[in-house]
This record gives C-alpha cells, structure tokens and sequence, in this order.
C-alpha cells in the first residue's frame, strides 16, 4: 500500500510524497524497504566460517555432528540444540526419512536439499548405500528431475552460460567460486537420455543456445532462454569461445567431458577438440567402454574371441557407431588385423533398415564405415535372421523394440544369446529383463542400461546387468588426473574398459554377470583409473611426473573422503 500527500517545496513546485506501508498497516518512517525498492543497494555478505554463516555453508556444515569445543570455537552456543550426533546417526536418520516416501522425484528433491545443506553428508549417504540411491540420482530418476527442473528448482549448483554472455564467457567462469578445477561436464541440453530436448533443465555446466521443445517454451516455469536453438556459426563460436575459456581460467589439463549432445553436434564437437583439449564424450566413448567392458566380459561364458562373434546394433547414433568402433577397435587389437576388417563383423540397423553399401551416398558421415555389402533389409527381425547376430545391442532411445519376435530369433540361432537394451531411462529400454528372460526361456544373458530388479524364472534366480556409464567415467576421470593427461587417445578408453572388465570374477560370472556389483563401486574405479593412467604413461600423454609405484593405492589416496573433518 502507498499513502500519498501533496507537499509544496521551493518554487511553488510540488512532488509526490510516499510513505511505504510495510505490512501489518505499519509505515516504514526511515524509507528501509523502500530503499531495496527504489535505489540500488549493495548486496553484502561476510564470509566467515563461524557461528550462524558456517551453519548455513554445506561445504562445512555438520549440523549436530559439532563437538563440544568446536561449538564453543566456532561460535555455535545457542544456535544449535544440546545434543551431539555422530555422522552415522545422522545418516540413518535420513535414510528413513527417505525410504519414507512413495515416489522416486520426491526422494530426488530430498536428496538435493540435503546436498544443499550438508555436502559432506550427502556424499556419505550415497557412498554407503550407492546401489540403493544411483537409481535416484542418476537414470531413471534423473530423466524425470530433468524434465521437471523448472517447477522443482530452488537454487542454483552449476554455471548457465547462455548465448547473453557471449564475448564474456571469461569473465563468466570467474564467477565460480571454486579455482581449481580439474573436470568439467558440460551439456547443451539438446538429447537428454532418450527424452530429447530439454534446453536449459540439466546440470553441471549448461551451454543454453535454446530449444526447439515447444513444450518447454509455453511452460511458464521454464528457467533456459525463451528462443528456438542457435545453429551454424552462431552456435560454433559459443563453443568455441567456452572451450578456449577454460583452456585460459583452468589450464591446459583440466578434462571436459561433454555430455547429452545431439549427433550433428557430438561427434562434431569431440572430433575438433580432441586434439588440442583433453576430451570425451561420454555418450559415444563411455557408453562404448561400458559395453565393451560387459561384452568382454560374456566371453567368459561363450568362449572364444571378439572376432569370433557377430553384433548387430538397433541404433546407429552416437551411442550405438560409438560402441561398434570401440569393439572393433578391441577387435583389432586382439586379432592384429587393420580395424576396416574387424568393422566387418559389426551390422547397424537405423530408421531406415540395415545400413548397406547401397545406402552409402545418403548416410550421414558417422555411419559410412558401418555400411557393409549386402542387400537391403527393412526390419530388425528379418536381419536378424540374415546376419545371425551373436550379439544384440540397443541404443535407439526407442522403448519395447526388442519384441517377442526378435528375442526368440536371437535364441534359435544362439544356445547364449547377448541382448542388451542400453536406451535410457526405462520407458525407453528396448525390453525389459522379464521380457528377454521369459521370451528366451531364461537362455539370455542380459544388461540394460537402466536398472531392473532380480527375478525367478523355472526357480532360477537371475541379477540382470546395468551397463552403467557410471561404471566408467568416475575412474576414468580420476585416472586421467593423477597422471596430468594431456590427451584421451582410444588407447586409453580402451584401457578403462578392459579395467571394468578384469573386476568380473569368476562368482559374478555363474550367476550371469557381465559387470561387477556396483556396492563396489569405489574399488572398482580405483582399478580403472590405475587402468587409464598406466596407460597414458605408456603413451606418453602423462604429465604428472614420477610415476608412481603402485598406481591402484595412488588412486585410492587421491579419492575424495566424505567423513566429516574436525575444525580448529
């Protein structure tokens, strides 16, 4: 509410007085409020980490986890109530607090406020209980918070560099209050698992050039740029202009990982930098090592060699051509003959059929090499039936394409057949685990890449795979650090996959394992990123000198600690 009068001033002039009513019919006599209404006022913060700041910082905050003296140094009397938790307390209590509610978003949003308040017991819920809580964090769940950002977001945890801050992206990074920074996961938001187009409503780094999801942009809660999506030059130079940024604020060795970008822009993208910046695209080469690292893994149980075995995949993308040219390139290697052969064992289906020398001149680049000479085939049964695939592999983001028909080929021709149904989330997943046990009348060996639950079939139990990419970038992430990699060189994806792979024991692989338990997840990825820096010390890429001794505890010691630490 506004009160106004009329008062005379020098010259006869007159001029509105205001008088700003608060709230409650109260005035505000000294102009306070109206002072953060009228003018501009500088938005102080003191950051001292005691008393009620250090309770509100997540980086420190332990919440009744503060002992006595650390109470009494830190200013904290009063401010919390008398009782002293242990950490463990603690995250039991918030583990029933979680397992409380019925929907996986709801667990999502608890989950994140947590983050925001107390970093360290976030990180120590989820390392202590990874295979209950992956599921939430990362697909399926994350999909669905994806989708939702605009109505769930409360406060910001990554940097949104938009088509505004062109020509000041620099400046931008500075923004971020960390200095050291070694990994970077960036997204232009245009193929988010298989949901498409989701602009702006995806973490950490977001490269918002707009979208074309027309949903998104009538959506009153939408938090991107309210524009179709930058092409061409336009979208090259924001690029461009980000990648040379980091190279300035971070250093010639800081990794950038791109994540969830269109094909027309992924393979693109990797293609440029990967020369001048280390880079990887997770979509393409840590999709292959997973896949790779599980297929090596079944040869436990069909015997022979890659090259002995034929795959066909459903899905010619950026997922799908980039797990075909990792096993070939494995092929290659093992077999000691030139890739270009080894590609012959591997067939590709898109929307069109199977990909044929006949189709060669209308193929988009990425897919020319997989184009092999043989009559067209519309459908994947029918070549199914022509190749007599060992292997079947679904990267199409298309839900239930593996139907009965195809499952029940793929087990007449194979005493063993290989399905895995890699699209993301799990509406998208080509079958589900039921479906490829039942149809293959429990034959199948099996892996997806969301997760499904165990499940009886003729009194057997079977533990379906989760060909998760998080079984793959932490360590190799981690590898590339501790050796101060200059490069990613296929060499190198190569090494993380046979490193997954070597953590399969001889126990996972009579239940029907083709990947270890993710409850190990920590010790895994320790010998991955052994794996990765062995390798780029072999390699030459390794800047970070002496090698040390025993790369698997180097690793080790390097990984983050969630326990609480104890303060001054």
């Amino acid at each position: 509410m506004m009160e106004s009068t009329m008062k005379e001033v020098r010259g006869g002039d007159s001029v509105l007085e205001t008088k700003s009513m608060v709230g409650g019919d109260v005035e505000d006599d000294y102009g306070e409020d109206r002072a953060t209404e009228d003018q501009l006022v500088t938005p102080w913060a003191f950051f001292v980490a005691s008393g009620y700041s250090l309770l509100r910082d997540p980086r420190y905050n332990k919440g009744l986890a503060f002992s006595e003296d650390e109470r009494d140094a830190h200013y904290l009397r009063g401010l919390l109530p008398p009782a002293i938790s242990s950490q463990q307390l603690q995250e039991k209590k918030l583990m029933i607090n979680v397992r409380q509610y019925q929907l996986p978003l709801q667990k999502y949003m608890a989950l994140m406020e947590l983050q925001e308040r107390n970093e360290r017991l976030f990180y120590k819920l989820l390392v202590d209980n990874v295979e209950e809580m992956l599921p939430i964090v990362y697909t399926p769940t994350v999909g669905e918070a994806c989708q939702k950002y605009g109505s769930i977001f409360r406060r910001p945890q990554g940097l949104f560099i938009s088509l505004k801050e062109k020509g000041k992206i620099v400046e931008v990074l500075k923004n971020w209050p960390e200095r050291v920074i070694q990994v970077i996961v960036v997204t232009d938001g245009e193929r988010i698992l298989g949901l498409g187009d989701l602009g702006c409503q995806c973490l950490p780094v977001t490269i918002d050039v707009g979208t074309n999801n027309e949903q998104l942009l009538k959506d009153e809660f939408y938090i991107g740029l309210r524009q179709k999506r930058a092409t061409g030059q336009e979208y090259s130079d924001l690029l461009h202009e980000f990648m040379c940024a980091v190279k300035q604020n971070y250093g010639e060795k800081v990794l950038i990982q791109f994540e969830d970008f269109a094909n027309h822009n992924a393979f693109d993208l990797l293609e440029k930098y990967r020369r001048t910046h280390p880079v990887f695209n997770d979509d393409i080469q840590g999709t292959a090592a997973v896949v790779l690292a599980g297929v090596v893994s079944a040869l436990k149980s069909l015997g022979g060699t890659l090259a002995d075995h034929t795959f066909l995949f459903l899905g010619a993308g950026e997922a799908g051509t980039g797990i075909a040219e990792l096993i070939a390139l494995e092929m290659s290697k093992q077999a000691k003959v030139p890739v270009e052969e080894t590609r012959k064992r591997i067939w590709l289906v898109d929307t069109k059929g199977l990909i044929v020398n006949s189709r060669k001149d209308t193929l988009q680049h990425f897919k020319k090499p997989w184009a092999h000479e043989h009559e067209p085939i519309k459908d994947l049964l029918n070549a199914i039936k022509a190749i007599k695939p060992t292997i079947l592999i679904g990267s199409s983001g298309v839900g239930r394409t593996f139907t009965r028909d195809v499952i029940e080929a793929m087990s007449s021709i194979n005493e063993t057949p290989v399905i895995m149904a890699l699209s993301n989330p799990t509406s998208q997943s080509e079958c589900t685990a039921e479906e490829a046990y039942t149809w293959s009348k429990g034959k199948a060996i099996f892996a997806s890449g969301s997760p499904f639950n165990p499940l009886q079939y003729n009194g057997k139990e079977f533990v379906p795979g989760q060909a998760n990419n998080a079984y793959i970038f932490p360590g190799l992430g981690l590898g590339l650090i501790i050796s101060g990699a200059i490069r990613v060189h296929d060499e190198i994806l190569l090494a993380a996959a046979e490193g997954l792979a070597g953590q399969v024991t001889q126990e996972n692989v009579e239940k029907g394992l083709i990947y270890p338990p993710f409850k190990n997840i920590r010790n895994i990825s320790a010998h991955i990123a052994a794996q990765v820096a062995a390798k780029a010390y072999d390699l030459g890429l390794a800047s970070q000198l002496p090698r040390p001794e025993d790369l698997v505890k180097y690793a080790k010691s390097c990984m983050y600690s969630p326990v609480y630490q104890n303060y001054r």
